[in-house]
This record gives C-alpha cells, sequence and structure tokens, in this order.
C-alpha cells in the first residue's frame, strides 16, 4: 500500500470517527430537548434572549461600569494625594484643621490622623469588588504608600488609610463618590423589560400553538372513531391551510364509506332475497333426506354472507359513547358459560370507557367465540388506566403457531393444523377483530397464554 492510500485511509477512519461522534452528540443533544412545540418554541424565544442579555450585560460591566468606577476611584485617591500634599506643605498646621476644612468643604472628604503604626490586617474580600479593586490599583500607582481600605458592608462610606511618616491619615470617602452605584437600574430595567416582552411573547405564542393542538386533538379523535363536533380553522394561515385540508380529507372519508354502505345495503338485499327463495323451495319440496346437505350448504352460505358483509361494512356508521367495558365482558361470559366453558372475568380501573358498544362488542365477542371453539377454559382480564384500556383473552386450547400468529389476520384465513376444519368458519373472526380495534386508534395482538393456550390482546387509547 502506497502512502497516500494510506492517508486517505486514515482521512476516511477520521471522517467516521467524527460522524459517529457527531450522531452521539446530536442524539445525546435531542434526549433532553423538550419534545413539544410549545415548549421548543419557548426556548428558541428564550435563548437567544438570555445570550443577548449577558452579552449586553459584560459589555456594560467592561465598557460602561468598570470605566465610570475607574475614574472616580482615580479621582477620589487624586484628592487623597493633593491632601497627602497640603499635609507635607504645611507643616506649621499642627492641628490639620485648615487641611481637615479643606477636605470636608471642597473634596467631601473628613480626614482623621491617627498615631503611628501598624496597619490592620486586611479583612475577608468579596468575590467580587470591583471598588476594591479599583481602588487598591488606583493607591498604588498614585501614592505608593502602605495603605489599608474597607469596602466591605452596607455603608455609605469607604474607609482608606494611608500610612505616612509621623501618622496614619484617615480618610472617609462616600461610597457613590468612588463607585458606580447606580448600575441597578440598568439591570433592573434591561430585566423588568426582558421579563414584559416575554409575558408578551408567551401570550402570544400560546395563542398560536391552541389551533394546531386543537387540530391534533381532532385528528387523534378522528382516527379513534369520535367526532370532534367543536373544531373549526383557527389560527395562523398554515394552519388553517391544514385544518381546511383535514376537514375536506375526513369529508372524502365519510362519503366513501358511505358510498361503500349504500352499495353494501344493495348486494345484501339482493343475495339475502335469492338464499331465502332457495329456503322457501326447499321448504316447498318437502322432507327429503337427499336435500339436507343443500339445506346445510344454503345456512352454510347464509352465515358467510353475513360475516363477508360484516366485514365489508365495518362500523363506520356507529357512533362512539361512553360504554360500561364491565358490562359487556360479563355479558360476553354468560354467553361462554351457556355454551358449557369455564369463564372468568376480572377488571381493574374505571369502568366507562368511549368506545363504539356494538362494534368493540363485536370485536370482543370474535375471540371469545375463537377461543369457545377450541377451548375448555377461557379467562377474560381487562385493565384501564389514564391511557390506555387493555383486554385480554386467554385459553388452555392448541394455540397458534408464533410465525402464524400475523398471518391469521389477513381476511378469509383459516389453519388447518391447529384449528379443526370442521368448525367451519368464514377465516373472517380476526380480521374484523383488528379491524374494529385499529378504528378505535388501537390493535390486536397474539401470544401465549399462561394457562397454556393463546392469549388475544386488545389494546386501544382511551
Amino acid at each position: 500500500m502506497s502512502t497516500l492510500d494510506s492517508g486517505l485511509t486514515l482521512i476516511r477512519a477520521a471522517t467516521q470517527q467524527v460522524s459517529a461522534l457527531n450522531g452521539r452528540l446530536g442524539r445525546s443533544f435531542k434526549s433532553w430537548m423538550p419534545k413539544g412545540l410549545y415548549a421548543r418554541a419557548l426556548l428558541i424565544m428564550i435563548v437567544p434572549m438570555v445570550v443577548l442579555q449577558s452579552v449586553v450585560a459584560f459589555v456594560f460591566m467592561e465598557r460602561h461600569w468598570n470605566t465610570v468606577t475607574r475614574r472616580l476611584s482615580a479621582t477620589v485617591v487624586q484628592d487623597i494625594a493633593a491632601l497627602i500634599d497640603v499635609y507635607k506643605g504645611y507643616p506649621q498646621d499642627k492641628d490639620h484643621a485648615l487641611l481637615r476644612r479643606i477636605a470636608q468643604q471642597r473634596l467631601g472628604l473628613v480626614v482623621d490622623f491617627l498615631p503611628i503604626g501598624d496597619m490592620p490586617q486586611p479583612g475577608p474580600k468579596p468575590f467580587f469588588s470591583l471598588l476594591d479593586q479599583s481602588l487598591s490599583a488606583q493607591i498604588g500607582r498614585q501614592i505608593s504608600r502602605p495603605f489599608w481600605i474597607d469596602t466591605v458592608g452596607r455603608s455609605s462610606l469607604v474607609e482608606i488609610r494611608i500610612q505616612l511618616d509621623d501618622a496614619v491619615m484617615r480618610v472617609f470617602a462616600q461610597r457613590s463618590a468612588a463607585y458606580a452605584s447606580n448600575s441597578e437600574i440598568f439591570f433592573l430595567w434591561m430585566f423588568s423589560t426582558s421579563t414584559v416582552l416575554l409575558i408578551v411573547a408567551v401570550l402570544f405564542l400560546r395563542n398560536q400553538i391552541r389551533p394546531i393542538v386543537r387540530l391534533a386533538d381532532a385528528a387523534e379523535s378522528f382516527g379513534k372513531g369520535r367526532e370532534a363536533p367543536n373544531f373549526r380553522p383557527r389560527g395562523a394561515l398554515e394552519v388553517r391551510r391544514a385544518a381546511h385540508a383535514f376537514i375536506e380529507m375526513k369529508a372524502r372519508i365519510e362519503r366513501a364509506m358511505e358510498q361503500r354502505t349504500a352499495m353494501l345495503a344493495g348486494v345484501s338485499h339482493d343475495l339475502r332475497t335469492i338464499l331465502t327463495r332457495f329456503k322457501l323451495e326447499l321448504e316447498l319440496i318437502g322432507d327429503n333426506p337427499e336435500l339436507e346437505g343443500m339445506r346445510k350448504d344454503v345456512d352454510e352460505m347464509s352465515g358467510m354472507l353475513e360475516a363477508y358483509l360484516a366485514f365489508a361494512r365495518g362500523d363506520g356508521d356507529e357512533q362512539a359513547q361512553p360504554t360500561d367495558i364491565v358490562a359487556a365482558l360479563e355479558e360476553l361470559r354468560s354467553d361462554a358459560e351457556r355454551n358449557g366453558h369455564s369463564t372468568t372475568v376480572s377488571f381493574q380501573g374505571l369502568p366507562m370507557v368511549t368506545v363504539k358498544p356494538a362494534a368493540f362488542k363485536r370485536c370482543l365477542g370474535n375471540l371469545v367465540s375463537n377461543a369457545s371453539r377450541y377451548a375448555k377454559t377461557i379467562a377474560i382480564a381487562g385493565h384501564r388506566d389514564h391511557r390506555w384500556l387493555t383486554i385480554t383473552v386467554d385459553d388452555d386450547g392448541p394455540g397458534i403457531p408464533q410465525h402464524m400468529r400475523e398471518e391469521v389476520f389477513k381476511p378469509f384465513l383459516r389453519l388447518d393444523d391447529a384449528r379443526n376444519q370442521d368448525q367451519g368458519g368464514s377465516g373472517l373472526g380476526l380480521a374484523i377483530t383488528r379491524d374494529i380495534a385499529r378504528s378505535h386508534g388501537g390493535d390486536v395482538t397474539l401470544g401465549d397464554s399462561p394457562i397454556g393456550g393463546l392469549r388475544a390482546t386488545v389494546r386501544i387509547p382511551v
């Protein structure tokens, strides 16, 4: 391998590593990011505002506050340096009355002289003390004598001690004369205006997000087979377009379902008329053992026709309403026990759930009917929480092979090995069950039962 090939290989490997790192960082970033549109929009507004305020505050601190404080501190130190020069230039002023008068009347300083001695020990300094730093730097630059300052505390005065040759000059200066103390007004104004703007933005954003939430609720209700009577397009132009598109889609689906229902009604009437004619002709012929097979075929054809029409018709013309699930399960248990099966029912949670009563009962009835055909013991259990209603139907029958548990939901499919072909059926029971469950926004799955047979689980949102 040449040097060029080795270099290209290294570059490709580095590129792959960088891509993998970017992918991990992106996934970790998405993990802690808020999931809702409202929270993300707030974050988009708040983060730039916080960054902008931080930059403005930094620039203000660096360019204005620090500069003003340094200049004020330099002015105070210059006044103290002038007083020191006066002290040295007028030794005849033994009681320093003239110096004190000049300091108080002209410079706004209170000057006192202490006996020569050691300076006090420096006290603890705050973490952020711009005044302390500025005064210390100016005294060291302009006076160049041992000093001690006290800028800590809530007092309006700043104490400065300068060690002279024969005394210690103690000076009390106004804190406002050496410190830009009006900066709090700037920060108060900045944060108050930002808070007001943020509140206005939050209220405006809430009004803009609300139509999107209503559109999502309407689509979710339609997916569950429920109506959204108070829904109408609102909000921004794009949201209104989406709402109008949803309403038009909903209308097209409802028209298609109405057309299918009308067509099925006509087909059902014509086929039922022919089957009724067959039955009457067979009855007119009388009791003939040779015609028993034909009568059985006509009855089976009639049952299959009803199953096909029920599958094709679906539950589109039924309205969802609050239904007592416990009462429905008890009714299924009674039907199974009348057919000679040992059946138990259990339920946890609130029993009232908004579903299409007849369709949902048909969904559960098909599962119980399948279990009663091939098993002796049936266990029906239900659980309802704040999001889902889950119904399980267990039996002790032969079950269904795992690789065929999705295939059995296909229309007209019947298993010859696991289920007895002599039992008959149209092969539409599970297909109808899944169709009804999905029309409620849920699904049906098959698994192994703890009592040895098949477990069918119906799960729909509440």
